[in-house]
């Protein structure tokens, strides 16, 4: 073990190890996308659904994980900051850079864009009014993750209707052009746990090759340990976006953002109850309800995502950048999430 972390300080094998991850990376992605395509036609689901529940709760694990744990060591407010943060970094960047990337515009469902769009408003709106008293209760962490269960029973009773409605349609036809599920089943778990293994080891040498840089832990902070806990999100929808899959992006990146606010910040204030300060609350939020605002409406128009529109979510990204670094670095904090 001492071996390895010796390795972890010279120059050379961060760089080789660099390379390594990012090809396992997006190699992982590559059949994480696949595999859920393949669960979309053996369940006749439409891809965008299956983005939303399976692969955003795949691909949220590492945020979920950063913030249990910080909470439970006692930083809940890490927690707070990296839920709210990743919300900005995939909708800012990973679902910009699907948007950049498709050759054609990423067509939207409609009718899951209606019902997951206004959900996501709300419960960003929820948990905007509960956090205005500087703090989230573990009474008010049970209250989000209750709204989560039950968008969870709304998405499936929802589900339920539309097959009642397909008339026609011969489900087993669709099921034999998927060879076998439980072979699209192993290879989803273990491409995700490879996006997941990938991006730690990203984080740890890039980490390591920005301090050899002479950079600061501010610049570090805002670049890599913030997009950090977002490549699986990130590297994901560049590969939907290159497949022409982009229902799977658009998909998961609403679904990330709904868990986000429900799941990262309710587990981790039952955990241990979140202060934060009333400067944070705004501006955290202020910047999340434009770039979700702009995400959506951009998405309702035509019910499809351009080039021109991930342009300007990735502009938006870059002007919460300036703002984190030139008011809030030099007070020795950022709003942006992490590690």
């Amino acid at each position: 073990m001492e071996f390895i972390e010796t390795l972890f300080e010279l120059l050379w094998f961060n760089l080789v190890v660099l390379g390594i991850s990012f090809y396992i990376l997006f190699k992982s992605a590559d059949f994480f996308v696949e595999s859920a395509v393949g669960i979309s036609k053996y369940y006749n689901l439409p891809k965008m659904l299956v983005g939303i529940i399976i692969v955003g709760f795949g691909t949220t694990a590492p945020e979920i994980a950063v913030s249990a744990i910080a909470s439970f060591r006692g930083h809940p407010e890490i927690a707070f900051g990296n839920a709210i943060g990743s919300v900005i970094v995939d909708d800012g960047v990973a679902l910009a850079l699907a948007g950049i990337i498709s050759s054609v515009p990423i067509l939207v469902d409609r009718r899951i864009l209606k019902m997951a769009g206004l959900f996501l408003v709300g419960i960003d709106s929820v948990a905007f009014l509960l956090a205005l008293n500087g703090r989230f209760s573990r009474i008010e962490g049970a209250i989000l993750i209750v709204l989560l269960f039950g968008y969870l029973g709304m998405v499936y009773g929802a589900e339920k209707k539309r097959r009642l409605g397909l008339i026609g349609i011969d489900i087993e036809i669709m099921r034999s052009e998927v060879k076998s599920i439980k072979k699209i089943f192993i290879i989803f778990f273990i491409a995700l746990g490879g996006v997941l293994f990938s991006s730690r080891l990203v984080v740890r040498t890039s980490v390591f090759l920005a301090s050899y840089l002479g950079l600061s832990e501010a610049i570090i902070g805002l670049t890599v340990v913030a997009i950090g806990t977002s490549l699986p999100e990130i590297s994901t929808c560049i590969v939907s976006a290159r497949k022409r899959h982009g229902e799977i992006a658009i998909g998961d990146i609403v679904g990330a953002d709904i868990l986000n606010i429900l799941w990262i910040i309710g587990v981790s204030s039952l955990i241990k109850p979140i202060n934060i300060d009333l400067i944070t609350v705004v501006t955290s939020f202020g910047f999340m309800f434009l770039v979700v605002g702009v995400m959506l409406i951009s998405m309702r128009v035509k019910y499809r995502l351009t080039r021109l529109n991930g342009i300007f979510l990735l502009l938006i990204y870059g002007i919460y950048i300036a703002f984190n670094y030139f008011l809030y670095v030099k007070k020795g904090f950022i709003l942006i999430g992490g590690q």
